[in-house]
């Protein structure tokens, strides 16, 4: 079985243990993927090697993205496991650039995966 991820060569950012590019299906402008060359199927099969060289890569594209597109914010996720919402089974982080306006409401963030739960009450802090 061939993996998308695996054969993926057009790549925007790379070094020995991962690689950056854009995602075929971006949720907003800018939208980069930053998956490990090894074929792992999450995020906690990563070794501590391969975090690094993941976060290298998040860290430059999230440079080159405020250089590139001047986002307002960002949204960081791994989907793991089918419950989870992942649909490629090789680890991948998303890096999503956020736009004043491009929602009603961002407050609560990722937690708009789950229906009903991008909001809530802030008690004690």
């Amino acid at each position: 079985m061939t993996c998308i991820f695996c054969e993926k060569t057009d790549n925007l950012f790379e070094n020995d243990l991962a690689k950056a590019f854009f995602d075929k299906f971006p949720a907003s402008k800018g939208h980069i993927l930053i998956v490990p060359r090894r074929h792992v199927p999450d995020y906690f099969g990563l070794t501590n090697e391969e975090h690094a060289a993941v976060q290298e890569l998040l860290t430059k594209s999230k440079c080159y993205l405020d250089d590139q597109f001047a986002p307002d914010g960002y949204n960081i996720g791994a989907n793991v496991g089918q419950a989870g919402g992942q649909t490629v089974f090789h680890c991948h982080i998303h890096l999503i650039p956020r736009y004043a306006g491009d929602c009603p409401e961002p407050a609560g963030g990722v937690r708009g995966a789950i229906p009903g739960k991008q909001t809530y009450q802030q008690r004690g802090l």
